[in-house]
C-alpha cells in the first residue's frame, strides 16, 4: 500500500514538473521570426528577408531587430528565439566558429556552411551578393593633407591619433588586436568604445581621428571620408549570408524560395544607397526596402 501510494503521488508530481519546465522553454510562434543586429545595415537586411518571405508566402513574419551583436544573434538563433538573420562569413568563421582566418572567399563559405550544419543544425543560404568588410576610416581632409590612402601609410601617424571602435571590434580575433599587430598600429590613447551609430559623429566632431567602420556604410561617401586600403589584406572575406535554422526551413519551406530569390541580388552600391537612405535621409527602413524590391523586380 505504501508503495502504491508513492507511485500515485509521484505521477501527478512528475506531470506538474513537466508543465512547469515546458512553460520555461522559449515560445514557439506559428510564424517565422527574423532577427538583426543593432546597426542600420542589419535592420535593412532583416527587413529585406522579412518582406521577401511575406511576398512569397502567406506567412506573417515577426521582426526582432536591434539585437546587441553577433554573439547575441547566435544565441538567439540556436535557442530558437529567432529563425534567421544575416551574418558575414568572416565574422561567422572567426568570431562564432573560432576558426583561423582564411582569405579565400569560397573556402570560407564552404567551411562556414559545413560547421554551422554540423554544430548548430543551421543552414547557410547562398550569399546575397555583396561583401561588407571592416573599414578603417579617417577624415577626408586628413587623408589629403597627409597623403594617406593605405593602412601602412597611416601607421606612421597613428601615435598622434585617437581611435574609435565598436564593442565587438576591440576584442574580436579578426579585430583590433590582430590588425594592430599586422600593421604595427599604436595610438595616442586606448581606443574609445561606443555604439556603432556614434562612431561617425565622434569622427566628425574630432573626438577621434580614425574609426573601425563598415565598407558599405553610407556616411563614408556622404561625409567625404576616406576608407583606408587594407594593403596587407589582413581582413578575411565578409560576404553577407542568411543563416536559417534547418527546423524553420522544414516547417516553412516557403522561406527557401525567398532566400534563393535574394541570392546574388544585392551589390555593395545597393547596400550603401539603402544605408544612406536610412541614416542620411532618415527614411523608414521598411519603406526603403519596399522601394528597393520594386526597383529590382522582386
Amino acid at each position: 500500500m505504501r508503495r502504491g501510494l508513492s507511485i500515485a503521488v509521484l505521477i501527478p508530481a512528475s506531470i506538474g514538473m513537466a508543465i512547469i519546465l515546458s512553460s520555461c522553454s522559449p515560445p514557439r510562434p506559428d510564424h517565422p521570426v527574423i532577427g538583426a543586429k543593432n546597426f542600420t545595415e542589419q535592420v535593412v537586411l532583416g527587413e529585406l528577408l522579412a518582406q521577401e518571405i511575406e511576398a512569397r508566402s502567406h506567412l506573417q513574419v515577426e521582426r526582432r531587430f536591434y539585437l546587441a551583436g553577433s554573439y547575441i544573434c547566435q544565441q538567439a538563433l540556436v535557442a530558437g528565439r529567432i529563425d534567421a538573420y544575416v551574418e558575414y562569413t568572416g565574422t561567422a568563421l572567426t568570431a562564432i566558429l573560432k576558426q583561423p582566418v582564411d582569405r579565400d572567399p569560397q573556402r570560407v563559405v564552404e567551411t562556414v556552411r559545413r560547421l554551422y550544419a554540423s554544430r548548430y543544425n543551421v543552414v547557410v543560404a547562398p550569399p546575397l551578393g555583396f561583401e561588407n568588410t571592416f573599414a578603417m576610416v579617417i577624415r577626408g581632409d586628413d587623408a589629403r593633407a597627409l597623403h594617406v590612402t593605405t593602412l601602412s601609410q597611416a601607421a606612421r601617424y597613428a601615435p598622434q591619433w585617437r581611435l574609435g571602435v565598436g564593442y565587438e571590434f576591440e576584442q574580436r580575433p579578426d579585430g583590433l588586436p590582430g590588425l594592430s599587430a599586422a600593421y604595427g598600429l599604436k595610438f595616442a590613447a586606448p581606443p574609445r568604445t561606443m555604439d556603432l551609430g556614434l562612431l561617425y559623429r565622434a569622427l566628425s566632431a574630432h573626438q577621434v581621428d580614425m574609426i573601425a567602420a563598415n565598407s558599405t556604410d553610407g556616411p563614408i561617401q556622404a561625409f567625404g571620408l576616406v576608407a583606408l586600403e587594407d594593403d596587407k589584406h589582413y581582413f578575411p572575406p565578409y560576404q553577407a549570408v542568411p543563416l536559417v535554422r534547418a527546423e524553420a526551413l522544414a516547417r516553412w519551406p516557403q522561406m527557401r524560395d525567398a532566400l534563393h530569390a535574394l541570392a546574388g541580388k544585392i551589390t555593395a552600391d545597393d547596400m550603401r544607397a539603402m544605408n544612406e537612405a536610412v541614416d542620411g535621409q532618415h527614411r523608414d527602413p521598411a519603406e526603403v526596402v519596399r522601394e528597393y524590391r520594386m526597383h529590382k523586380g522582386l
